[in-house]
């Protein structure tokens, strides 16, 4: 049995309370590692497109006042 699937069994035994709790780590775990992925990958350039996209549609005049 693969450890995953240990802990899948073992959460699933986790009273309410407790499921809740994690679940909520889990969710701010994910969310620090998506923000540093974001991070590197602006560090690195790879998110410049997006950038030029908008300067490119406020060019336009394509962009909305929110």
């Amino acid at each position: 049995m693969s450890k995953v699937d240990e802990l899948k069994t073992e959460i699933e035994r986790l009273p309410q309370e407790e499921f809740a709790e994690l679940v909520r780590w889990l969710s701010e775990k994910d969310w620090e590692r998506w923000d540093k992925e974001i991070e590197t990958d602006s560090a690195a350039g790879n998110l410049d497109f997006l950038v030029r996209e908008a300067l490119e549609e406020k060019a336009k005049v394509m962009l909305k006042d929110l």
